[in-house]
């Protein structure tokens, strides 16, 4: 029952006479045709990028020398991912989108990129990639909830190996209120501190605050992951780490609640809790 961190690296390069670029519409425009198009073995049809006015502060940031985490944090900019490339040695025209296409298919055509922030210094130029931090809205939390639950019925329904272990199929899970109210008071805690264990801050097991929340139990069990915004990453995480893929599989389970906690001040930003249950 190891806590899932799911935090995604920022990643900068140089790349010195890299090719010819334009204004940073120009630019803007070769990566969304780039994204477009699609490059090596990635299809075309990736979401076009938004131009940034933090990132562009971002970028001029970069330009005057900061690394990438330390121009996000002054341009007050929260990304859940982010990448940067500084070109020097550029005139007024090229070819960015083949150039980009050649050197950095995987940033440039990355899905999970939005924002796209532009500096340029005479010839040299800055380009910052981000995904924007989007947390759930606590107004979806009953829908969200319902979700997580879908999701982890239908991994129930197939059999699965979570690490070197086979499960069979197991019969589906239903919400249980309780356990989302423990569910919730742990993700929010987790949330409030910046904190990421099974053993609370005040020394509490997941076992113990379940029966705090008043539910009376025969098994119990739980899964935390913290940096994911959506159920589908959350779910498809805990699928990804044998000991949350054996929660999620455990037939001895036939209830669970689910939620999360939200921190924009924090790096991982968004926080869950997953509660498992079985009554007498």
């Amino acid at each position: 029952m190891t806590d899932l961190m799911m935090r995604r690296q920022r990643a900068a390069l140089m790349l010195v006479m890299l090719a010819p670029m334009g204004c940073a519409a120009d630019i803007t425009g070769a990566v969304n045709s780039g994204r477009a198009r699609g490059c090596d073995a990635r299809p075309g049809g990736t979401a076009p990028l938004r131009a940034s006015a933090p990132l562009d502060e971002v970028a001029r940031q970069l330009s005057a020398g900061a690394p990438l985490g330390v121009a996000l944090q002054r341009a007050n900019y929260h990304a859940v991912s982010s990448f940067s490339v500084s070109v020097a040695g550029v005139p007024l025209n090229g070819d960015v989108a083949r150039i980009l296409a050649q050197q950095f298919c995987k940033e440039s055509t990355n899905p999970a990129f939005r924002d796209i922030g532009v500096a340029r210094r005479g010839a040299d130029v800055w380009i910052a990639f981000a995904e924007p931090f989007a947390p759930p809205a606590r107004q979806d939390a009953a829908a969200i909830s319902r979700r997580v639950l879908q999701l982890t019925n239908a991994a129930r329904v197939q059999p699965r190996r979570c690490g070197l272990r086979a499960y069979a199929a197991a019969p589906p899970l239903a919400l249980n209120a309780t356990l989302g109210r423990a569910a919730l008071a742990y993700a929010q805690e987790l949330a409030s501190h910046g904190y990421m264990d099974h053993t609370g801050r005040d020394g509490s097991s997941p076992a113990q605050r379940i029966t705090r929340s008043g539910y009376h139990w025969r098994e119990v069990g739980e899964n935390l992951a913290s940096g994911i915004m959506t159920p589908e990453e959350v779910v498809a995480g805990w699928l990804g780490s044998a000991h949350h893929c054996a929660n999620l599989m455990d037939p001895a389970f036939t209830e669970m609640g689910v939620a999360f906690g939200v921190n924009p001040r924090d790096a991982r930003g968004v926080y869950w809790a997953m509660e498992f249950g079985r009554p007498p």
